[in-house]
């Protein structure tokens, strides 16, 4: 894929059959390979993933997921909070790094995060994930808690939560 650009890539904002499962499987397999993160990172985003799609609401709520030769490549969405949005389980496949595909997905989400009236927005990371929050941070979004954590990871790890709020 090294000659791969944002024009040969598609973005749909619809769930389909498979997905889920896709998305866990990719947190589960790159985040063990890279970070060494265990099982439980694996189950955390199958139970997220699941509230995800049980309380979805199609006026707040939005997936975007990166394609390219109908297979997923990235995968981002917006889960509603009360009067919030949780951005979550922002995913790409290594191989597809480097593109801009990152800084995309991450536009789709501010659009989405305006046109949908959210005035706040925040994330949980990990500190482990540099580039991640520099992304997040060229967006607006501001460190604002960090503490230790271990069981989901099997690891010790900072957990990060960065917000985002609306200029007024």
């Amino acid at each position: 894929m090294s000659s791969l650009t944002l024009n040969d890539i598609t973005i749909r904002t619809t769930l389909q059959p498979g997905d889920i499962g896709y998305v866990v499987y990719l947190h589960g397999h790159l985040y063990s390979r890279e970070y060494n993160y265990g099982l439980s990172f694996e189950t955390y985003v199958a139970e997220g993933l699941v509230e995800f799609y049980r309380q979805y609401d199609a006026t707040r709520d939005r997936v975007w997921i990166a394609e390219h030769n109908d297979k997923m490549i990235g995968f981002l969405l917006l889960m509603h909070r009360g009067e919030a949005a949780q951005l979550r389980y922002y995913v790409l496949d290594p191989a597809c790094r480097g593109i801009g595909l990152g800084k995309k997905l991450m536009g789709l989400f501010m659009e989405f995060l305006q046109e949908a009236g959210y005035t706040s927005a925040y994330l949980w990371t990990t500190n482990e994930l540099p580039a991640a929050a520099s992304l997040y941070k060229k967006n607006g979004f501001v460190l604002v808690e960090e503490r230790p954590a271990t069981a989901r990871f099997e690891k010790n790890v900072t957990e990060q939560k960065y917000e985002w709020r609306r200029e007024a």
